[in-house]
């Protein structure tokens, strides 16, 4: 089998392994998950890059023997009883109230914690710490909240408890989405459940505040875990008199699964992220115990953006004006500097496009940097010595160097670039961090 393509000839075996589960047809359903565990055990050996993909490959191994094992017990019983269901014990499973149980609310349950196992993020992003430029307050209060306690639980003992709720606010596109993915990376042992509204509002009736309780379950069967809920205030808006019943109830459901009576919260952290904190319920407020502001970059930041965005590209930026482009862009977010350094990217693309002219020149091989090849051919203009007549059609596909992008095509990009920021919001932003909140 060709690289790359075992580990998705894994998933669909064992896609196809839990239909036939579904279907009850057990003993096609063991042969499926035992040949994609196969399968997994080879992708982990040639074709996982890193520690985290193992590790992630490795849990659902475990978790599909676990299954294949239980089917595999009961078909030698001779069917004499129902199989075991993931996640219980034997014993359980001998017990003629859990087989009542099963019949009854099982199947619902199972659709349900079907439908959310799509938010657990399996294949950690791969964005560090460093990556995030700027924002170390808010840095290390996610940190203290979810490394260290993983790290070090018994620092977390008697009255010294981890954070159970962080709100990330602040202007779009500062970062808050990026720093949730840099928590996801380094917390190593943790299940992290990334939901939005569209995971948890159902059309029947009954069926959203179910999915919460079951996203809140869910997290504590895998706990250490973090739920992180983008763009919170779609699901926790103020209540109001004129609101829907659903949304009423998923409201309530989510003040009394983040803090309720009789809740077990130990192990689980809430993380939300919003550009409109001041539309959120007061009572969801209060229990984000941490509400930090994620502010727009300052200069320096904006600096660090600049470089990060052009990475290995081919440029003539100095240092010099990398810090002046971190100058000129006082307002812009994250975001909008990501969009002006991709513009400025596209200039010597265009450069191509439209150039009638083209000079031989030097150049590295595309095959291999270190060796330079004579007869490349670079865009110019029409009186250059040595300008051949022709157009981009005309060039071999392997003979073509772009041009570096230059401070005038950063330039040309930033002219045509705005922030995206509103300044009304900006003020409603400070407003809400000087009532509630804390700099990040």
């Amino acid at each position: 089998m060709a690289a790359g393509n075992t580990l998705q000839k894994a998933i669909d075996l064992v896609t196809k392994a839990t239909e036939e589960d579904k279907k009850k047809n057990y003993e096609e359903a063991l042969r499926l998950y035992e040949h994609g565990v196969e399968y997994f055990l080879h992708a982990i050996k040639y074709e996982a890059q890193g520690e985290r993909a193992k590790d992630s490959i490795r849990s659902k191994c475990l978790q599909y023997l676990d299954r294949a094992e239980k089917l595999k017990e009961y078909l030698s019983k001779g069917k004499s009883k129902k199989p075991v269901k993931a996640g219980e014990s034997s014993s359980k499973s001998d017990d003629k109230k859990s087989d009542s149980d099963s019949d009854t609310e099982d199947p619902e349950k199972k659709k349900l914690l079907a439908k959310l196992e799509g938010a657990i993020v399996l294949e950690k992003p791969d964005v560090k710490w460093s990556d995030v430029a700027g924002l170390e307050m808010a840095k290390e209060a996610l940190k203290e909240a979810v490394i260290l306690p993983i790290k070090f639980p018994h620092l977390f003992t008697g009255k010294r408890i981890p954070w159970k709720g962080i709100l990330l606010f602040g202007p779009p596109g500062t970062g808050k989405s990026y720093l949730a993915k840099a928590v996801a990376t380094e917390a190593n042992n943790s299940t992290f459940l990334s939901v939005s509204s569209s995971d948890l509002v159902s059309k029947w009736l009954g069926e959203s505040e179910k999915l919460v309780r079951n996203l809140f379950e869910l997290a504590r069967q895998h706990k250490p875990s973090i739920i992180f809920i983008d763009e919170v205030d779609s699901l926790c808006s103020s209540r109001s008199d004129n609101e829907s019943e659903t949304a009423r109830r998923i409201k309530t459901e989510f003040l009394v699964q983040m803090q309720g009576v009789g809740k077990d919260s130990d192990g689980i952290l809430v993380l939300g992220a919003t550009n409109i904190p001041w539309v959120l319920d007061a009572a969801i407020r209060r229990r984000f115990e941490k509400r930090i502001y994620i502010p727009l970059p300052e200069e320096h930041a904006r600096l660090l953006m600049f470089k990060s965005h052009l990475g290995n590209t081919p440029h003539t930026l100095t240092e010099e004006d990398l810090r002046e482009l971190a100058k000129k862009t006082e307002g812009f977010s994250g975001a909008d500097i990501s969009i002006v350094v991709r513009d400025a990217l596209m200039q010597p693309v265009r450069k191509v496009q439209m150039a009638t002219h083209f000079r031989r020149v030097q150049g590295p091989s595309r095959s291999d940097p270190n060796v330079i090849i004579d007869d490349l051919l670079t865009p110019c203009s029409p009186g250059h010595p040595g300008a051949l007549e022709m157009t981009w059609v005309d060039v071999p596909g392997d003979k073509l160097l772009e041009p570096a992008v230059t401070m005038g095509d950063m330039l040309r990009s930033l002219a045509t670039s705005k922030p995206t920021v509103n300044d009304d919001d900006l003020i409603k932003l400070d407003k809400f961090k000087e009532d509630f909140g804390q700099e990040g």
